[in-house]
């Protein structure tokens, strides 16, 4: 029983370790559009995407190429985690205003928010 209790204790430390360390990213969704539109994150790292839907209606976050997809609530935040990723370009969409609200997430040895809004 003890031994068992240690073990979920270490494999919640891990965890907590884990997300401590873990590089955040900022997004806004505003007036339809993702600011900013491209981002640029480390090679082979798991990263949080926070999304912040600065609108008064609801988006989806959507990415055939990352395999996600999120409500995004309106004047709230959410959270996305990706990774590990290979060096390369992965785009999102928004679903409800797919032809405005689009980005790309691009994986590089050089990691750095791009600002490109």
């Amino acid at each position: 029983m003890i031994k068992r209790l240690l073990n979920q204790c270490m494999c919640f430390l891990l965890l907590l370790s884990f997300n401590a360390t873990s590089k955040e990213y900022l997004i806004v969704l505003k007036d339809h559009l993702f600011y900013p539109s491209q981002i640029i994150i480390p090679v082979n790292k798991k990263v949080k995407l926070l999304i912040e839907n600065q609108d008064s209606t609801p988006e989806e976050f959507d990415s055939f190429d990352l395999n996600r997809e999120k409500v995004l609530y309106p004047n709230r935040k959410s959270i996305i985690y990706i990774g590990p990723l290979s060096k390369g370009h992965y785009e999102f969409f928004g679903e409800f205003s797919p032809n405005t609200a689009r980005g790309v997430v691009i994986v590089s040895d050089e990691e750095g928010q791009h600002a490109d809004n």
